[in-house]
């Protein structure tokens, strides 16, 4: 009897042994894996930072210290004076202004507007719904530059071209920001709404103080896309206007660095200061933009 006892605990134990191998295995798999991972991650994020960091330290450093050889990672004589020269060598203020001007706008405008047919496709029923809302999608599969030549003609007969209404009428709404908008606003309970209703609140309201306060995400999302895309925008400034006094920041750096070419610590400076108004907006969306993102990507 203790023999065959003896013999059922063992046979017990080495099949416990056998099973725990794989498990072992399987979770040194998934560590590993892990690891590799932060580490692909890692070297990616820092790739991608280097040249910003690069950018920003240089942008401190003299001439003479930035045309050595071998270079410096940290200036040694960290100065200003480089952003001073650039606005005294060209009227960087007023590029800067134009920059503002021609970004915040048609922001402010293609958020207001996206974020309003965004709740209208998703929370109303009315004929030729789903069908005018595949149409705007069907926009987005028309690259810009094949708009390019039709958008300057209906400028030109409307005496838009070199105006500051040139440069902002044509963005100010967005094909993706609707569908990013109807996508989040799908997502609100209708019984949320037909509740504020049965309390007498008017449709403006229910838009105002129950929808947009849940939507913060996806506004600030589309926020972020709106003003990076304008801000940055160099084709259609580069069309539409011919003048110096409505000439934008990517028109401006060019313009910069074709003029002070063997300046190299002025065209950094002159560049940093381009990007720094996306870098801090960013800063300040981050944490509704990446939820914006993530939110309305996972809902159909």
């Amino acid at each position: 009897m203790s023999a065959n006892v003896n013999s059922s605990t063992l046979d017990s134990a080495l099949r416990n042994q056998k099973n725990q191998g794989p498990a072992k295995a399987s979770k040194w798999g998934k560590i590993i894996g892990k690891v590799l991972a932060y580490i692909v991650v890692t070297l990616g994020a820092i790739m991608m930072a280097l040249p910003f960091v690069w950018l920003i330290l240089s942008s401190f450093k003299t001439l003479e210290e930035i045309s050595l050889f071998p270079p410096t990672f940290f200036p040694k004589n960290p100065t200003l004076s480089n952003f001073r020269e650039v606005f005294e060598r060209i009227p960087f203020a007023r590029y800067y202004m134009n920059s503002i001007i021609t970004s915040v706008i048609p922001t402010v405008v293609t958020v207001i507007t996206c974020s309003m047919a965004g709740f209208g496709f998703a929370k109303y029923r009315f004929a030729g719904r789903d069908v005018l809302f595949w149409v705007i999608l069907a926009t987005m599969m028309v690259p810009f530059p094949a708009t390019i030549v039709p958008l300057y003609v209906m400028m030109a007969k409307a005496g838009l071209v070199n105006t500051y209404a040139g440069l902002i009428i044509v963005g100010l709404s967005s094909a993706s920001g609707i569908f990013m908008m109807r996508q989040f606003m799908m997502t609100i309970p209708d019984e949320l709404l037909d509740a504020a209703r049965i309390d007498g609140a008017s449709e403006f309201r229910i838009f105002n103080q129950i929808v947009i306060p849940l939507v913060k995400p996806a506004l600030a999302t589309q926020t972020l896309f709106t003003f990076t895309g304008h801000w940055g925008a160099y084709i259609w400034p580069l069309i539409c206007v011919n003048s110096d006094k409505l000439r934008t920041l990517p028109l401006a750096i060019p313009y910069f660095s074709g003029q002070y070419f063997s300046y190299q610590n002025l065209i950094n400076a002159a560049s940093l200061m381009a990007i720094a108004p996306v870098l801090i907006l960013f800063l300040f969306t981050q944490r509704y933009f990446v939820e914006g993102i993530t939110i309305t990507g996972m809902k159909g």
